[in-house]
């Protein structure tokens, strides 16, 4: 549950970078607003439990990938072959860093 907060965070970062980018109305600027607190707020609670540095890392390579994408199936960017690879080397590079780090002595420090 701990690490799913942590996708929950970046979930809420993919909307409101994408809300920086897109948002035209002040509805739009206040839901990018409630977006950059609820993230920053759950990214805060996660960081307590678990490692900073690995969640950190997690978190901004899972925003960043999402952006991309949403960026790509929802704007109609251009996605070329080196863009989609190198999200790929970033997807496995955070799900290899996680899959190292050990959760018990984030939980102790």
């Amino acid at each position: 549950m701990r690490w799913g907060s942590v996708v929950l965070a970046a979930l809420f970062e993919i909307f409101w970078v994408m809300g920086l980018k897109h948002a035209d109305s002040a509805i739009e600027w206040i839901g990018t607003a409630i977006a950059v607190a609820a993230s920053f707020y759950i990214l805060v609670k996660a960081g307590e439990k678990l490692p900073v540095g690995t969640v950190y890392a997690v978190f901004t390579g899972l925003g960043t990938a999402g952006t991309v994408l949403c960026e790509i199936i929802l704007f109609h960017e251009p996605a070329d072959i080196a863009k989609l690879v190198l999200i790929g080397v970033l997807l496995s590079g955070v799900i290899g860093l996680k899959l190292v780090t050990n959760e018990e002595k984030g939980e102790a420090s």
